[in-house]
């Protein structure tokens, strides 16, 4: 691996116009692709196997011309105090916006407040729902802006008219934070490199790579079925290890030429080691988005198999074209010790210890009282996800500020809470000798269950064999309560289907809600045995050890357990909810638990392989083990700490946008970084590498043998840099 990679960097160092060139070319075909192509929507919503999907499917076979995944607004008015909605003048003015409302192209049908009974009891609230022949994302903007201008002329009459549902749905955007944490990346690399040249190359090339990787997801969206929120990801991640992959090789690359090496066989070395560290790293990350597929949420996959695809991407880069653009500035990045000079600043004497250094010796000398530290203080951040409750978020998660969540308030209050999550009962009555009795029986025996407030007559298909039924809950979508109800739905439906052999589900946004959280929470353990175990084969081929490996997948479950812990606290308990702009706490979004094992478990990785494999290479090249620990923190702890504090202000920049999930997501992930590679990496495992000595590079002489010898430490180029240097020395002399 590495003879090969250093082979690579010496090939992008000499022929590196072709290399930029190529790179160059596959941007501008990608910018190409993306600005030709439709523009994204919003994903097509479908979890395979669940009862609230099949539901669905049957709706649309027995419903034809009915589009169960429409977009639906419900347009409310509320009157003026002391008013009514039954009160002519209000009437006039409803029914008028109801005859706008109907005339849109995209407009399936506008139900009359006053023929559906749609007026709360107090006569004060009322609503119109709008259903349209597509979902959200694909609706016109006409279609919006009449919606909004009935509204608004609505409220000129008196009313207050809001806006709920899904119909408003726009793509969502990231804010100018996400601009601050490349800004405070590029700020962080001049530090570490001294060199606005040096600082400059990880950012252009990460920029090149998530280019690519965007506008290929952009470009191939709508033959895809990509959403939005998919390009939002890739980018997240793409430009996190886009940035620190780089800086890994470039860093490298400094401290070859530091040892008076030439400028292409320091391109190459670096390649070559700092390459196969990249290169396995890329890998777990890769592992980790990929197995997101065994979920079988078809969102999921596609999410984490485009951002795997960047992460590709952003390993290519960095293994072709960093060296070639280490040819191009050649003596302007310069060897490391000597960025000192360019600030007025005499170089630090080489004797003197950095502070990697004297951590590593302070950690081999007190062992325990850092483990323990590291392990009390992580366990007492994840107390918090011990009350973790899931959820997916609908409009009661809206800030207040929001049409959505003032309808959504609104409705609460005139029609009780429930009346925002209303459950639809398909009965498929096809197999049923009588229909109608089976419809009625359903619907009987629906009004028994406990925290039902309202069950609607069925309403059969033209054919009469399938009916659905509307069910107002007491309680409010995300609670506990409505969960059980649609479960007792169920339940019922079986001994229905015995007497009447009709098949009774139960669906809507709800129902998906609570089917996906379930199913989401079926699949976490077995994605994190198949994920784990892949990514703990690949480090035991990396490090040669079966403890290492073992230590890293401990360390990593430390780290996410605490970030979970963090995210509840900010997003359900509402600490520190007003710093990060969190306007509505509520339950944790359902994929946020297996979504953050997967990337975070890939990112926890990177820093294992980058810190660790100098500590291998020091012990493998002869060092004591407490001695590797302190040469491994010598020449990585730098690094390692700027990566950090880069993929941290990158995934931070996203905390500024405006869809929660990314919000989420945003947070999470760098707070998850900070402990991983802060607490666990630079604390915990240089500590249990300490107490355990030789025996943590213990592997038997089996496995040693069976395993393939991939040579992440550059042993292979030894032989050759001992030759290159007798040449040199004779070629002097």
């Amino acid at each position: 691996m590495a003879t090969f990679l250093y082979k690579l960097g010496r090939l992008s160092y000499r022929r590196r116009h072709f290399v930029a060139l190529i790179w160059v070319a596959l941007l501008t075909l990608a910018g190409v692709g993306a600005a030709s192509a439709p523009a994204a929507g919003n994903s097509s919503f479908s979890i395979p196997g669940t009862e609230a999907q099949k539901a669905f499917d049957l709706l649309e076979q027995r419903f034809p011309g009915v589009s169960a995944d429409g977009a639906t607004a419900r347009v409310v008015f509320k009157a003026p105090s002391g008013e009514k909605m039954t009160d002519a003048g209000n009437e006039a003015t409803v029914r008028e916006t109801v005859e706008e409302l109907a005339d849109g192209s995209e407009v399936a049908r506008v139900t009359d407040p006053y023929q559906a009974k749609a007026v709360s009891k107090d006569g004060t609230i009322a609503y119109a729902q709008v259903s349209y022949k597509v979902s959200g994302m694909e609706l016109e903007d006409s279609s919006r802006d009449a919606l909004q201008d009935s509204a608004r002329d609505a409220r000129e009459s008196g009313l207050t008219v809001e806006i709920g549902g899904d119909a408003l749905q726009t793509v969502p955007h990231t804010g100018s934070s996400e601009i601050i944490g490349i800004a405070v990346a590029a700020v962080v690399l001049v530090i570490t490199f001294g060199s606005l040249v040096a600082a400059g190359l990880p950012l252009l090339t990460a920029l090149i790579g998530v280019g690519i990787g965007v506008s290929t997801i952009t470009a191939l969206a709508s033959a895809l079925d990509l959403g939005s929120t998919t390009s939002t990801l890739a980018m997240m991640i793409g430009l996190a290890v886009g940035i620190d992959y780089a800086l890994f090789i470039v860093s490298r690359y400094r401290a070859e030429l530091a040892e008076g090496r030439d400028r292409e066989e320091a391109a190459g070395r670096a390649t070559g080691t700092a390459g196969s560290a990249v290169v396995f790293a890329g890998l777990t990350v890769v592992i980790a988005l990929v197995g997101l597929s065994v979920v079988n949420i078809p969102m999921l996959t596609k999410m984490g198999v485009a951002a795997a695809g960047t992460v590709a991407i952003a390993v290519l880069i960095a293994l072709t074209m960093i060296p070639a653009l280490l040819g191009y500035a050649g003596r302007k990045v310069k060897p490391m010790g000597e960025k000192g000079k360019r600030f007025g600043r005499a170089p630090k004497k080489p004797e003197r210890p950095n502070l990697g250094t004297r951590w590593a010796s302070f950690v081999v000398r007190r062992p325990i009282a850092v483990l323990l530290l590291g392990v009390i203080g992580l366990g007492a951040a994840a107390v918090p996800a011990s009350s973790l409750e899931l959820g997916l978020p609908d409009d009661g998660s809206q800030p207040t500020s929001t049409t959505q969540r003032r309808a959504y308030d609104l409705l609460s209050e005139g029609f009780g809470p429930g009346f925002n999550g209303p459950l639809m009962v398909v009965v498929d009555a096809k197999d049923s000798d009588d229909p109608k009795a089976a419809f009625s029986a359903v619907g009987d025996e629906i009004k028994g269950l406990k925290d039902v407030v309202t069950v609607t007559p069925p309403a059969p298909n033209k054919a009469g064999d399938t009916a659905t039924i509307t069910v107002i809950p007491g309680s409010q979508p995300s609670s506990v309560t409505t969960e059980n109800l649609v479960h007792g739905i169920r339940d019922a439906g079986t001994d229905i289907k015995a007497d009447t052999d009709a098949n009774v589900l139960v669906t809507g946004s709800t129902a998906m809600n609570i089917d996906v959280s379930e199913k989401l929470n079926d699949a976490l353990v077995p994605y994190l045995v198949l994920v784990v175990g892949l990514a703990f084969l690949l480090l035991i081929v990396v490090f040669r050890s079966i403890l290492v490996p073992l230590k890293a997948a401990l360390g990593f479950l430390l780290s996410v357990m605490a970030a979970l812990g963090a995210v509840v606290a900010v997003f359900q308990w509402g600490w520190l909810s007003g710093l990060m702009g969190v306007e509505q706490t509520g339950p944790v979004m359902s994929m946020m638990p297996i979504f953050m094992v997967g990337v975070v478990f890939g990112l926890a990785m990177d820093y294992e392989v980058f810190l660790v494999t100098r500590m291998r290479e020091a012990y493998v090249h002869g060092e004591k083990p407490s001695q590797a620990i302190v040469t491994g923190f010598r020449h990585g702890a730098r690094v390692v700490t700027a990566a950090a504090v880069i993929m941290m202000a990158v995934f931070a920049g996203f905390i500024g946008s405006s869809e929660s999930m990314v919000k989420m997501i945003g947070f999470g992930l760098a707070i998850a970084v900070f402990f991983d590679a802060f607490i666990v990496r630079m604390a915990i495992v240089p500590a249990v590498l300490a107490l355990l000595g030789r025996k943590a590079w213990w592997l038997p002489k089996w496995l040693d043998r069976a395993l393939p010898n991939v040579d992440v430490e550059g042993e292979g180029l030894r032989p050759d840099s001992r030759r290159g240097d007798t040449d040199r020395e004779l070629v002097r002399a």
